[in-house]
């Protein structure tokens, strides 16, 4: 009886260890399977995000007429890349979402690749605009008492801090002997200065087309003076070291389709400004005078463009607008591949 019940007792005991056992086995082979899963989902998130390029654009700039005109989804889709794009209302805020890295890519005036630059961006230039300085004015209002630059002495002048503007309007009261101490800066983006103005709370208010256009259309302004002689106002296409690292070929891909839109631009006038003037509300009226004055397409980053853009660096630094000096040059991308050509 003795000798029986040990019998059965270490039989028990082996059916214990061997469930035990296969549980242990399950659980292990579970574990690695949520393990795997896990690893096969951060791949594909990895693949997806590297599979996008994250577009940052303001209305009225080249990159909005290449993202009406679905060419650039084309040209990706058989490389497996896509196309998100995002909106900004200035190119400070574009280049903030840029040095951060929610974009990869975006377009602003000349002055905000400085101010990103002084600030420790390691931003880098991959494309520069043209020349469109005419649709850059200072305006006053219609029947105001300022006749010249030099009447602007003590008075509140509205304008984007940081942007083009801001840089046209340092240049003209220079020129025409007055210093930036000499005036009241309101520093307001494009909608609240233009309320602003409408409403009488500035006197002066220094701007880019098509907003010049529109304010001149409808009659609440006189140009004071235009950028021409004060500024080249170029566009400037800039994307993040990281992204470039990765995917030069793509960057290369965006600024060809930028030359094949801009030359669409340039050719097709009256389907651009009623493009424009849907995409921003604006009669067509003005959005035709803007088109008529400006010419879209890239430059080469000649010696000259690089000592424009140097200049204004160096001319913020003397006003003590930036924090340090920055030398330009240092932030322009050279490509090592002529793809996507």
């Amino acid at each position: 009886m003795k000798g029986s019940v040990f019998s059965m007792m270490k039989n028990l005991n082996k059916r214990v260890c061997f469930m035990l056992f296969s549980f242990m086995l399950i659980f292990a082979l579970l574990a690695a399977c949520s393990n795997h899963g896990e690893k096969e989902n951060k791949t594909a998130q990895t693949v997806k995000s590297e599979n996008t390029i994250k577009i940052g654009y303001q209305k009225n700039c080249p990159l909005l007429i290449l993202k009406a005109s679905g060419t650039l989804e084309k040209r990706l889709k058989p490389l497996g890349v896509k196309v998100e794009w995002y909106e900004f209302q200035s190119g400070t805020a574009l280049l903030e979402s840029l040095n951060s890295g929610n974009i990869d890519f975006g377009r602003t005036g000349d002055s905000p690749p400085i101010f990103a630059q002084a600030s420790g961006s390691g931003l880098k230039y991959v494309g520069v605009g043209k020349s469109k300085y005419e649709g850059s004015a200072i305006l006053v209002k219609k029947n105001s008492p300022i006749r010249s630059v030099a009447d602007l002495k003590g008075k509140k002048v509205g304008f984007a801090k940081g942007s083009s503007s801001h840089y046209f309007l340092v240049k003209a009261l220079e020129k025409n002997g007055l210093s930036y101490k000499d005036i009241t800066p309101a520093y307001l983006q494009p909608g609240d200065a233009r309320v602003a103005f409408e409403q009488g709370t500035i006197d002066a208010w220094v701007i880019w087309d098509p907003f010049t256009a529109d304010a001149e259309v409808t009659g609440h302004a006189r140009t004071l003076v235009t950028g021409k002689g004060y500024t080249t106002d170029r566009d400037y296409f800039l994307a993040t070291p990281a992204y470039l690292k990765k995917h030069e070929k793509i960057v290369q891909i965006v600024l060809d389709e930028v030359k094949k839109s801009s030359t669409w631009a340039n050719e097709h006038p009256a389907e651009l400004t009623e493009l424009l003037s849907k995409a921003l509300g604006i009669d067509q009226k003005a959005i035709k005078i803007a088109v008529d004055r400006r010419e879209y397409g890239l430059d080469p980053f000649t010696p000259e463009i690089i000592q424009e853009q140097q200049q204004i660096a160096d001319k913020f630094y003397e006003l003590k607008l930036i924090p340090k000096k920055v030398t330009v040059k240092d932030n322009i991308y050279h490509f090592k591949k002529d793809e996507g050509k």
